[in-house]
Protein backbone atom coordinates (compact mmCIF):
# COMPACT_ATOMS: atom_id res chain seq x y z
CA UNK A 1 0.00 0.00 0.00
CA UNK A 2 2.80 2.43 0.88
CA UNK A 3 4.48 1.76 -2.46
CA UNK A 4 1.26 2.52 -4.32
CA UNK A 5 0.91 5.80 -2.41
CA UNK A 6 4.50 6.74 -3.22
CA UNK A 7 3.96 6.04 -6.91
CA UNK A 8 0.81 8.19 -6.94
CA UNK A 9 2.61 11.00 -5.13
CA UNK A 10 5.42 10.84 -7.70
CA UNK A 11 2.94 10.97 -10.59
CA UNK A 12 1.10 13.95 -9.12
CA UNK A 13 4.37 15.78 -8.37
CA UNK A 14 5.61 15.26 -11.93
CA UNK A 15 2.24 16.41 -13.26
CA UNK A 16 2.39 19.55 -11.09
CA UNK A 17 5.80 20.46 -12.50
CA UNK A 18 4.50 20.18 -16.06
CA UNK A 19 1.37 22.14 -15.12
CA UNK A 20 3.55 24.98 -13.91
CA UNK A 21 5.38 24.93 -17.24
CA UNK A 22 2.02 25.12 -19.05
CA UNK A 23 0.98 28.09 -16.92
CA UNK A 24 4.21 29.92 -17.78
CA UNK A 25 3.59 29.37 -21.50
CA UNK A 26 0.04 30.68 -21.19
CA UNK A 27 1.12 33.68 -19.12
CA UNK A 28 3.87 34.54 -21.58
CA UNK A 29 1.33 34.46 -24.41
CA UNK A 30 -1.15 36.60 -22.43
CA UNK A 31 -3.82 33.89 -22.52
CA UNK A 32 -6.52 33.43 -19.87
CA UNK A 33 -7.43 29.76 -19.55
CA UNK A 34 -10.08 27.70 -17.80
CA UNK A 35 -10.39 24.00 -17.01
CA UNK A 36 -14.04 23.09 -17.58
CA UNK A 37 -15.11 20.01 -15.64
CA UNK A 38 -18.40 18.15 -15.11
CA UNK A 39 -20.04 14.77 -15.15
CA UNK A 40 -21.14 13.44 -18.56
CA UNK A 41 -24.17 15.29 -19.89
CA UNK A 42 -24.04 18.22 -17.47
CA UNK A 43 -23.59 20.69 -20.32
CA UNK A 44 -19.91 21.55 -20.78
CA UNK A 45 -20.08 21.62 -24.57
CA UNK A 46 -23.45 23.38 -24.53
CA UNK A 47 -21.91 26.08 -22.34
CA UNK A 48 -19.09 26.47 -24.85
CA UNK A 49 -21.62 26.75 -27.67
CA UNK A 50 -23.43 29.51 -25.77
CA UNK A 51 -20.24 31.35 -24.79
CA UNK A 52 -18.03 31.33 -27.86
CA UNK A 53 -20.28 33.09 -30.44
CA UNK A 54 -20.72 36.15 -28.20
CA UNK A 55 -17.12 36.49 -27.01
CA UNK A 56 -15.69 35.71 -30.45
CA UNK A 57 -16.69 39.19 -31.58
CA UNK A 58 -13.96 40.63 -29.38
CA UNK A 59 -11.67 37.76 -28.39
CA UNK A 60 -9.79 34.97 -30.10
CA UNK A 61 -10.87 31.68 -28.54
CA UNK A 62 -9.43 28.18 -28.65
CA UNK A 63 -10.93 25.02 -27.16
CA UNK A 64 -9.02 21.90 -26.20
CA UNK A 65 -11.47 19.00 -26.08
CA UNK A 66 -10.70 15.98 -23.95
CA UNK A 67 -12.65 12.84 -24.81
CA UNK A 68 -12.10 9.13 -24.45
CA UNK A 69 -12.64 8.32 -28.13
CA UNK A 70 -14.63 10.71 -30.34
CA UNK A 71 -14.22 14.19 -31.82
CA UNK A 72 -17.91 15.10 -31.54
CA UNK A 73 -17.43 17.83 -28.94
CA UNK A 74 -14.47 19.34 -30.80
CA UNK A 75 -16.63 19.54 -33.92
CA UNK A 76 -19.31 21.40 -31.96
CA UNK A 77 -16.76 23.85 -30.52
CA UNK A 78 -15.36 24.54 -33.98
CA UNK A 79 -18.86 25.09 -35.36
CA UNK A 80 -19.42 27.66 -32.60
CA UNK A 81 -16.45 29.67 -33.85
CA UNK A 82 -13.44 28.51 -31.82
CA UNK A 83 -10.18 26.94 -32.84
CA UNK A 84 -10.54 23.35 -31.64
CA UNK A 85 -7.95 20.73 -30.78
CA UNK A 86 -9.04 17.22 -29.89
CA UNK A 87 -7.31 15.04 -27.30
CA UNK A 88 -8.41 11.42 -27.20
CA UNK A 89 -7.31 9.97 -23.89
CA UNK A 90 -7.57 6.34 -24.97
CA UNK A 91 -9.61 5.37 -21.95
CA UNK A 92 -8.14 7.70 -19.33
CA UNK A 93 -10.84 9.39 -17.25
CA UNK A 94 -9.14 12.80 -17.13
CA UNK A 95 -6.75 15.15 -18.89
CA UNK A 96 -3.33 15.79 -17.38
CA UNK A 97 -0.60 18.36 -17.84
CA UNK A 98 1.24 16.25 -20.43
CA UNK A 99 -1.85 16.04 -22.62
CA UNK A 100 -2.42 19.79 -22.42
CA UNK A 101 1.25 20.41 -23.17
CA UNK A 102 0.89 18.42 -26.38
CA UNK A 103 -2.27 20.32 -27.31
CA UNK A 104 -0.56 23.68 -26.79
CA UNK A 105 2.06 22.68 -29.35
CA UNK A 106 -0.71 22.38 -31.93
CA UNK A 107 -2.01 25.91 -31.32
CA UNK A 108 -0.67 29.31 -32.33
CA UNK A 109 -0.65 30.81 -28.85
CA UNK A 110 0.04 34.29 -30.21
CA UNK A 111 -3.41 34.18 -31.82
CA UNK A 112 -5.40 33.23 -28.68
CA UNK A 113 -6.91 35.34 -25.90
CA UNK A 114 -9.06 32.70 -24.18
CA UNK A 115 -8.32 28.99 -23.91
CA UNK A 116 -11.10 26.69 -22.75
CA UNK A 117 -10.06 23.16 -21.82
CA UNK A 118 -13.04 20.81 -21.74
CA UNK A 119 -11.99 17.97 -19.49
CA UNK A 120 -13.28 14.41 -19.68
CA UNK A 121 -16.72 13.98 -18.10
CA UNK A 122 -15.94 12.77 -14.58
CA UNK A 123 -16.36 14.08 -11.04
CA UNK A 124 -13.38 12.29 -9.48
CA UNK A 125 -10.19 12.02 -11.55
CA UNK A 126 -9.94 15.55 -13.03
CA UNK A 127 -9.85 17.08 -9.54
CA UNK A 128 -6.45 15.49 -8.84
CA UNK A 129 -4.55 16.53 -11.97
CA UNK A 130 -3.59 20.18 -12.41
CA UNK A 131 -3.30 21.36 -16.01
CA UNK A 132 -1.79 24.80 -15.57
CA UNK A 133 -4.98 26.70 -16.36
CA UNK A 134 -5.90 29.87 -14.48
CA UNK A 135 -9.36 28.91 -13.22
CA UNK A 136 -11.20 25.65 -12.62
CA UNK A 137 -14.88 25.76 -13.55
CA UNK A 138 -17.34 23.04 -12.56
CA UNK A 139 -20.63 22.57 -14.40
CA UNK A 140 -23.31 20.92 -12.27
CA UNK A 141 -26.79 20.29 -13.61
CA UNK A 142 -30.19 20.09 -11.97
CA UNK A 143 -31.05 16.55 -13.22
CA UNK A 144 -27.92 15.18 -11.51
CA UNK A 145 -29.49 15.78 -8.12
CA UNK A 146 -28.80 18.01 -5.12
CA UNK A 147 -26.50 15.54 -3.36
CA UNK A 148 -23.45 15.89 -5.59
CA UNK A 149 -21.46 18.25 -3.30
CA UNK A 150 -21.82 15.67 -0.53
CA UNK A 151 -20.82 12.74 -2.75
CA UNK A 152 -17.91 14.43 -4.56
CA UNK A 153 -16.39 16.86 -2.06
CA UNK A 154 -12.94 16.84 -3.67
CA UNK A 155 -14.29 18.28 -6.89
CA UNK A 156 -16.43 20.96 -5.28
CA UNK A 157 -13.72 21.96 -2.83
CA UNK A 158 -11.13 22.62 -5.52
CA UNK A 159 -12.94 24.79 -8.09
CA UNK A 160 -12.99 28.56 -8.58
CA UNK A 161 -16.38 28.86 -10.30
CA UNK A 162 -19.56 26.80 -10.21
CA UNK A 163 -22.11 26.73 -13.03
CA UNK A 164 -25.54 25.33 -12.10
CA UNK A 165 -26.95 24.39 -15.50
CA UNK A 166 -30.45 23.38 -16.62
CA UNK A 167 -32.30 25.58 -14.13
CA UNK A 168 -35.18 25.58 -16.62
CA UNK A 169 -35.89 22.05 -15.35
CA UNK A 170 -36.32 23.07 -11.71
CA UNK A 171 -40.14 22.97 -11.91
CA UNK A 172 -40.01 19.40 -13.22
CA UNK A 173 -37.15 17.75 -11.29
CA UNK A 174 -36.79 17.16 -7.57
CA UNK A 175 -33.82 19.38 -6.73
CA UNK A 176 -33.48 21.15 -3.37
CA UNK A 177 -31.44 24.24 -4.25
CA UNK A 178 -30.97 25.20 -0.60
CA UNK A 179 -29.62 21.76 0.26
CA UNK A 180 -27.30 21.88 -2.74
CA UNK A 181 -26.02 25.36 -1.84
CA UNK A 182 -25.45 24.35 1.79
CA UNK A 183 -23.28 21.50 0.58
CA UNK A 184 -21.31 23.79 -1.72
CA UNK A 185 -20.79 26.47 0.94
CA UNK A 186 -19.59 23.93 3.50
CA UNK A 187 -16.83 22.88 1.09
CA UNK A 188 -16.05 26.12 -0.75
CA UNK A 189 -17.37 29.20 1.09
CA UNK A 190 -18.08 32.20 -1.13
CA UNK A 191 -17.64 30.22 -4.35
CA UNK A 192 -18.57 32.28 -7.42
CA UNK A 193 -21.73 30.66 -8.76
CA UNK A 194 -23.81 31.17 -11.90
CA UNK A 195 -27.24 29.51 -12.10
CA UNK A 196 -28.16 29.35 -15.79
CA UNK A 197 -29.76 27.44 -18.61
CA UNK A 198 -27.87 26.68 -21.79
CA UNK A 199 -31.20 25.67 -23.31
CA UNK A 200 -33.05 28.98 -22.77
CA UNK A 201 -30.10 31.34 -22.31
CA UNK A 202 -31.25 32.44 -18.85
CA UNK A 203 -28.27 33.54 -16.74
CA UNK A 204 -25.72 33.16 -19.56
CA UNK A 205 -24.97 36.90 -19.66
CA UNK A 206 -23.68 36.93 -16.06
CA UNK A 207 -21.26 34.09 -16.86
CA UNK A 208 -20.06 35.83 -19.99
CA UNK A 209 -19.56 39.07 -18.05
CA UNK A 210 -17.37 37.24 -15.54
CA UNK A 211 -15.23 35.80 -18.33
CA UNK A 212 -14.88 39.19 -19.99
CA UNK A 213 -13.81 40.74 -16.67
CA UNK A 214 -11.06 38.15 -16.29
CA UNK A 215 -9.94 38.67 -19.88
CA UNK A 216 -9.91 42.42 -19.35
CA UNK A 217 -7.85 42.07 -16.18
CA UNK A 218 -5.12 40.36 -18.21
CA UNK A 219 -5.20 42.98 -20.96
Amino acid sequence: MNQRVQVLEHILAANQTLAEDNRKRLDTAGIFSINLMASPGAGKTSLIERTVPILAHSYRIAVVEGDIATSLDADRAAAAGAQAVQINTGGECHLDAVMLQQALKRLDLAEIDLLVVENVGNLICPASFALGTHASVLVASVPEGDDKPFKYPGMYRGVDVLIINKIDLLPYVHFDMQKFERGVQSLNPGLTTFPLSCQTGQGIAAWQTWLISRLGARG
